[in-house]
């Protein structure tokens, strides 16, 4: 599926077109839930709120193209992504294409992540004498370009539907229903609506700091062998 985004995301002209990826992202979309008993626990995420994690792959059109809905908020990123994939009917990645990941999630095969330990987000490269200094750089600054997408169809869906804003007070099963609900207007308002009105502007909740987490060894972390790992280094360096 080919985007009509055509804005540059670096300096040399390339544009979103001309990359052969998608886009999925998970850690941000954390939504509050209602639940009871001694469920309670385990859907407190780490920053102490009741919630549900929810799995979703975006296209360059602000498109939802899959979501999983109904994970604990204590959940570690590699399962959910680990189950959506094994599912009846789960996520597929198309043949010769990559979803772009964020930190939390490790390389495998179809899967892209950025690389630790250097300057990631898109205010870190603004200024003079700020431009990538190298080849990792200059990667993390096109995948921080272009997954950027995926925080502007959270923050437009959020904003959107207001009724997250708290935990509805519907069963468990009617409020992961809901995130699927919603889902499917706001595709489809995108495809009926597509004026800037329908954009809502975002608060920039990027973090502040000046390189990414260095992973320090989640158990739950699906390995990889190291021949994939090295497919995945190479598909960096084409990139």
């Amino acid at each position: 599926m080919k985007s009509e985004n055509t804005q540059e995301v670096n300096g040399k002209g390339k544009s979103k077109q001309d990359y052969n990826a998608w886009s999925v992202e998970y850690s941000r979309m954390l939504l509050q839930l209602m639940v009871t008993g001694r469920d309670v626990s385990s859907y407190r995420n780490r920053h102490g709120t009741i919630s549900q994690n929810v799995l979703a792959a975006c296209n360059f059109d602000l498109e939802f193209i899959y979501v999983l809905s109904g994970w604990e908020g204590s959940a570690h990123d590699s399962r959910v992504l680990q189950d959506a994939l094994t599912r009846r009917n789960g996520l597929k990645v198309p043949q010769g294409k990559f979803f772009l990941v964020d930190c939390g999630f490790p390389n495998r095969s179809q899967f892209l992540a950025p690389f630790l330990g250097v300057r990631y987000h898109l205010q870190e490269f603004g200024g003079q004498g700020r431009a990538p200094a190298n080849e990792v750089e200059l990667f993390n600054l096109r995948h921080s370009s272009l997954r950027n997408v995926i925080e502007r169809i959270f923050g437009i869906f959020k904003s959107q539907f207001t009724i997250f804003k708290s935990a509805p007070p519907f069963p468990y099963a009617t409020q992961t229903e809901i995130v699927l609900a919603c889902v499917g207007l706001h595709n489809f308002l995108r495809k009926e609506c597509r004026s800037d009105e329908f954009l809502v502007e975002l608060e920039d909740k990027s973090s502040s700091s000046s390189s990414l987490p260095v992973n320090e060894g989640d158990p739950e972390l699906v390995f990889q062998t190291q021949e994939q790992q090295r497919k995945m280094l190479m598909n960096r360096e084409l990139v």
